[in-house]
């Protein structure tokens, strides 16, 4: 069936959903399939703590990928906030071309008060979205998993959270945060603002296909989360995975309003296993889910492609209050890299390496700030980082 023309119900004009991007793709020379091939990987340190989480994960990396025999060539480039100072730009087209080029995006963080006060178009949160519309990185993975001996950390008891592990899929470069038309106007003599969310057949049944395969994956349960009682975006949603789901007789699907959603997150996350949603939900969900897991610090994500290098950074934000002091939690960063390793770069044996090095330091009882407990020792960033790098020189580390 034909897709419905965006705007055509609204009764405008069919614009272009992703007005970010503004650049000719470039072709991708893949390194040669041999066991001597550096992997090419562009990192983004971006803003605030990003330079210091960054440099923790690429020495972790390395040395991961030393034992495993597999070697790396790292390219820096500028995004948000610093991109914005040296260029003018959030995302510069020179940022642009060497994420093309590479074989995975590893970004760090974004943004900070310095530039709150900057038009839209100049914000490093722009920047951002302009950087997933630009790979077509449509599809989120972000995993919640609660970690045992991380679990008093949660403002929720532990009985509540023992056993949650659940993975969000959210469509990342549809919906309202790049639908149009949107902006400011003039209503009955007051100011006004306006977004579309719109999406298109097509752009569900992609992210739906995702979903459904991590789905199989994990233990094959997938709740899809909406709004159809209420908004005809989320009726297409609904309908469109309903018959992508027959695809997967295999997958028990089942549907769930965002708002209840919302809620049973936080009275019976052990409900859920795999859900897929739209990018705003997705946005606010997963950052929720992530609060189980008693901090921000601790989670990765990956956006992922059809058609060209991921994005894998870690959940939380740029800190800046706290950058440049060595207090910094780069355990979300060293998973990102993990998850670079297993879903971008095909090095599975990398990643259960940089996983089984974070499991062994939390285990030992270390600790940075945002995670501290009594008891445990406290430490820095830069201290994180060696006490990495000692998990994964021991045995038990492989």
């Amino acid at each position: 069936m034909a897709a419905l023309a965006p705007g055509a119900r609204l009764g405008l004009a069919a614009p272009s959903r992703r007005a970010f991007v503004a650049r000719t793709p470039i072709p991708r020379a893949r390194p040669a399939a041999c066991a001597c091939a550096a992997h090419r990987v562009t990192v983004l340190p971006g803003d605030g703590i990003g330079p210091e989480i960054t440099a923790v994960a690429l020495s972790v990396l390395e040395a991961a990928g030393q034992a495993e025999g597999e070697t790396f060539t790292f390219t820096e480039a500028l995004i948000g906030g610093a991109a914005y100072d040296a260029t003018g730009d959030p995302y510069p087209d020179a940022t642009y071309r060497a994420c093309a080029d590479s074989d995975a995006v590893l970004l760090a963080a974004i943004g900070g008060y310095k530039w709150d006060s900057l038009p839209s178009a100049s914000k490093p949160e722009t920047g951002l979205l302009r950087l997933r519309s630009s790979l077509n990185a449509f599809a989120n993975l972000r995993p919640a998993k609660v970690i045992p001996d991380l679990a008093d950390a949660s403002s929720l008891k532990r009985e509540v959270l023992e056993g949650v592990d659940l993975l969000i899929v959210r469509e990342l470069v549809g919906g309202i945060y790049f639908g149009q038309p949107r902006g400011f106007g003039e209503r009955d003599g007051e100011k006004v603002g306006f977004s579309t969310d719109i999406y298109s057949e097509s752009e569900v049944e992609r992210i739906a296909h995702v979903a459904f395969k991590a789905a199989r994956t994990r233990s094959r349960r997938l709740t899809s989360v909406d709004k159809a009682n209420v908004l005809e975006v989320s009726q297409l949603w609904r309908e469109v995975v309903t018959r992508v789901g027959a695809e997967y007789p295999d997958v028990e699907l089942s549907h769930m309003y965002v708002d209840n959603a919302a809620m049973q997150l936080i009275r019976n996350p052990r409900s859920f296993d795999t859900l897929v949603t739209s990018n705003l939900f997705g946005d606010i969900l997963s950052d929720e889910a992530a609060m189980l897991t008693g901090s921000l610090g601790m989670l990765p994500s990956a956006s992922i492609s059809n058609d060209g290098p991921g994005v894998f950074e870690p959940v939380h934000g740029s800190a800046p209050d706290i950058a440049g002091q060595d207090k910094a939690n780069p355990l979300a960063m060293v998973l990102s890299a993990a998850l670079m390793c297993r879903h971008g770069l095909g090095i599975p044996a990398v990643a259960g390496r940089l996983e089984a090095a974070v499991a062994a330091v939390l285990a030992s009882g270390v600790r940075t700030g945002d995670i501290a407990q009594p008891g445990k020792q406290t430490i820095g960033c830069k201290a994180m980082g060696r006490a990495l790098l000692e998990a994964l020189a021991a045995p038990v580390a492989a």
